[in-house]
């Protein structure tokens, strides 16, 4: 059986003993605690720069530096055996590489987004479907029996470059938040920025702080709410209401939910304004976006203020 992709990501990979950049060290800014019972009943939690530290905070489809963006290129290229199947100009073969990667990056960015939409987002496997069906022209092949068919093979690339041009890791107490929200009959899900492949590096950074960690358990995968997937990124009211619909439809009212988020603008923000309850984590200088004159405004005012994780147990 082909490999799904969070046993790509888990235990194949790590596995492989190849070299991966670092997650950040979390730099907690001063800042205390401000916690209250809310009396909700699922909680919402952004991924990057919430449950999982990431350089910037957030996803990037390219790295500012580009030495970094080639080194990712060369590495795939090399790991996917996809040389052979490419053009022999002049360079770098991460220069050609590159170049159909921004071809497809800047077409989706031109043609994907629903109508409408004012902060719409790629989903990063139709990058690669489109470049490996470049190369496939010129009879590139993959190992279908460990990376499944296309649609799974691109999801696998898509995670195999992003996690090559930025290290995650999972925040301190994050498997331990989550298990105590789990335990306490609470249910929860993921309402973030995020790709395809999110769910699996997740489940990578909670394995290890907690080696029996199970995500599936921990968070339904009918909660999973994530821009690649709508096609729309924060503070997108598509994707709110994606999650206040489909949990009116489990009965749950959006001021019964919990969003938990690092930005006041992208995340607690919308979450106010589609009736949420919101709890602000301070626990990073690098994702944490906020101001005092911010945090005086009643729109993007969160309900609690979290420095660790594991203080959700005193709000729920």
């Amino acid at each position: 059986m082909p490999l799904t992709l969070e046993q790509y990501a888990t235990s194949y990979l790590p596995g492989r003993g190849l070299p991966w950049p670092t997650a950040p060290e979390p730099d907690p800014p001063k800042a205390k605690p401000s916690l209250k019972k809310l009396g909700v009943r699922p909680v919402m939690w952004n991924v990057y720069g919430t449950l999982l530290a990431i350089p910037g905070g957030e996803l990037q489809f390219e790295h500012s530096v580009d030495f970094v963006t080639d080194a990712a290129l060369d590495k795939t290229i090399q790991e996917f055996k996809m040389w052979g199947s490419m053009s022999r100009k002049p360079g770098a073969p991460s220069a050609y590489m590159k170049e159909l990667y921004k071809k497809a990056l800047e077409h989706l960015r031109m043609t994907g987004a629903p109508p409408g939409e004012k902060f719409p987002e790629v989903p990063s496997e139709k990058i690669w479907d489109d470049i490996v069906k470049k190369l496939q022209q010129k009879d590139y092949t993959f190992d279908a029996a460990t990376y499944g068919g296309l649609d799974d093979f691109t999801k696998k690339l898509a995670y195999f470059f992003h996690a090559s041009i930025q290290g995650t890791g999972a925040y301190p107490g994050a498997a331990e938040a989550l298990r105590i929200v789990a335990d306490g009959g609470t249910r929860q899900g993921l309402l973030a920025d995020g790709q395809c492949f999110t769910p699996a590096q997740l489940s990578k950074g909670l394995r290890e702080q907690d080696p029996g960690f199970e995500l599936a358990t921990a968070i339904a995968p009918d909660l999973r709410f994530l821009s690649g997937e709508k096609r729309a990124k924060k503070p997108s009211e598509t994707l709110f209401k994606a999650a206040t619909t489909a949990l009116s439809a489990k009965g749950i009212s959006a001021n019964e939910i919990l969003h938990v988020g690092s930005s006041l603008t992208r995340d607690i923000g919308p979450a106010k304004k589609a009736g949420m309850r919101t709890a602000l984590f301070a626990g990073d200088k690098a994702s944490l976006s906020a101001t005092g004159d911010q945090l005086k405004d009643p729109q993007y005012r969160p309900d609690v203020l979290l420095t660790e994780l594991t203080q959700v147990a005193e709000v729920l």
